[in-house]
């Protein structure tokens, strides 16, 4: 078994501290927007459309995902008490969240923009989410958060920071099946970008990406009282739709996903 202590903080610089899921997160920024300019360069997109991109991307995941932590997991509390919602600082992001926000953020996006589709868009930048996805849940490893239950396998880690328990190292299943998902993802796209029907990728990437998630909840614990008494839990409950969504998304037979106006 691994025995995990490591500090979720980097350095300390006077009042400010460095920590582990930040770099990570930011990291994910960092090495997002090369992917794309790499896609935009290969297709011939202009490099301010990305930049501007950025920045609905970065509001979309930022701003969706603090909501979807604070309603999804803990209304009463955040309701009762609003602006704490505003203090992301503090912790707490849900993924389920910020793919929403990016939703409408991408939705915002192109409806200035006529030379844009939603799911080209989409196809595109789901491959750079994807590797977000894997920097983030290394960052929750850092953190010691978002643990599995307790489990004897060869490979459980011991959270020093949590109760001492062997658990499941659900941080990191979850980071390499979305690790998997980004190559998965980028070797179809460099291979036949331009053979792909529109959506397909975004369509896989719902399926397998929150897929995966749904399976791995069942070794994860609850992240809040109340999912004890559901059947399965908010994080499970929540992928369900977009599974359906990618499925939907594959299988239609229409051109036209969502026609902006």
């Amino acid at each position: 078994m691994i025995y995990w202590d490591v500090s979720p903080d980097i350095v300390t610089i006077g009042p400010i501290t460095i920590r582990w899921y930040g770099l990570l997160f930011a990291l994910s920024f960092i090495i997002g927007y090369q992917i794309m300019l790499m896609i935009f360069n290969k297709e011939n997109r202009s490099e301010k459309d990305l930049n501007d991109l950025v920045w609905y991307m970065v509001g979309g995941t930022v701003i969706g995902a603090r909501l979807g932590h604070c309603l999804f997991y803990n209304p009463d509390y955040y309701l009762s008490h609003p602006i704490e919602i505003l203090l992301v600082w503090k912790g707490g992001l849900a993924s389920h969240g910020a793919a929403i926000g990016i939703l409408f953020s991408i939705y915002w996006y192109i409806k200035k923009r006529k030379n844009f589709s939603f799911l080209w868009l989409m196809d595109r930048i789901v491959i750079t989410v994807a590797l977000a996805g894997f920097f983030i849940r290394m960052g929750n490893l850092f953190n010691s958060e978002i643990y599995g239950m307790p489990t004897n396998v060869p490979w459980a880690f011991v959270f020093a920071a949590v109760d001492g328990q062997p658990r499941h190292p659900t941080q990191i299943y979850e980071a390499l099946a979305y690790l998997f998902v980004f190559i998965i993802l980028y070797v179809i796209y460099i291979r036949s970008f331009a053979k792909i029907k529109e959506g397909f990728l975004f369509g896989l990437f719902l399926i397998l990406v929150f897929g995966f998630r749904f399976a791995i909840e069942f070794l994860k614990e609850n992240q809040s009282l109340f999912e004890e008494k559901m059947l399965i839990n908010m994080g499970q409950l929540l992928s369900i739709p977009l599974i359906i969504l990618g499925i939907y998304i594959l299988l239609r037979k229409d051109k036209k996903f969502l026609k902006i106006k």
